[in-house]
């Protein structure tokens, strides 16, 4: 227990030095377009707001045994607010039940410094930068990768919540780098989870809190609860 501390001034510092090396990543023309265009742009009701523009890091506890996965900044929310998950009809859903879960001290996610603490989770995404119609192409989902496995490798989780199809493309690949597991050892389906051996993070799956989902009802708040609750016995369980 004694070396713990420093383990975690460690993590800590990895990180720091992992989002400055993503915040000046401009690997992607297409992404870099954009993202900087809805910067100058901005939306009517963003007017007086200084938009980010740049690619978004990781956020969260740095002790997490919890890493969500998401898909990329939206335009107008991480891309706005330089924080994943961040000011944006997505991020007040995912927010409002990882309050109920325990895992957040509020239930909002508005602006940098809106007081915002994770408690055991990080949230992360499979792309750093706003794409065009929000799809990635397999190259710039790619060139994002590393920064992606990096964050796992430093954070070292126990479990991995992927949000959508690609968020759990992008968790595979990193389990098959990491850990070989094998594509077909797991399916895209809301709901599922997956306790791999060899030491790797069980993954949890569910649909992507988008406005889409959740307006359709695909996605429900009791439906993504039930998923967070277990997620939360599992990690109590593997103590």
């Amino acid at each position: 227990m004694l070396g713990r501390p420093w383990a975690d001034v460690g993590r800590s510092r990895e990180l720091l030095e992992l989002r400055e090396t993503i915040i000046a990543c401009r690997m992607c023309p297409r992404m870099v377009e954009l993202r900087e265009k809805v910067a100058r742009e901005k939306r009517r009701a963003f007017m007086d707001w200084t938009y980010w523009g740049r690619p978004v890091p990781g956020f969260g506890d740095p002790k997490a045994q919890l890493v969500i996965i998401g898909l990329a900044p939206a335009a107008h929310g991480g891309n706005r607010t330089g924080r994943v998950f961040t000011g944006d009809p997505s991020a007040a859903f995912l927010m409002k039940c990882l309050h109920e879960a325990g895992f957040a001290n509020q239930p909002i996610s508005e602006s940098r410094d809106d007081g915002l603490r994770l408690r055991n989770a990080y949230m992360t995404a499979a792309v750093r930068c706003v794409p065009p119609e929000n799809r990635p192409t397999s190259q710039e989902v790619r060139e994002c990768a590393p920064y992606l496995w990096r964050e796992l490798y430093i954070l070292q989780p126990r479990a991995l919540l992927a949000l959508g199809r690609l968020a759990f493309d992008a968790a595979m690949a990193y389990l098959g780098r990491s850990y070989t597991i094998r594509k077909r050892e797991a399916t895209f389906r809301h709901g599922a989870f997956y306790p791999f051996p060899r030491g790797a993070p069980t993954l949890f799956v569910s649909y992507h809190p988008s406005p889409r989902n959740t307006q359709t009802g695909l996605l429900t708040r009791e439906s993504f609860q039930d998923i967070l609750s277990r997620i939360g016995l599992w990690l109590e369980k593997e103590r």
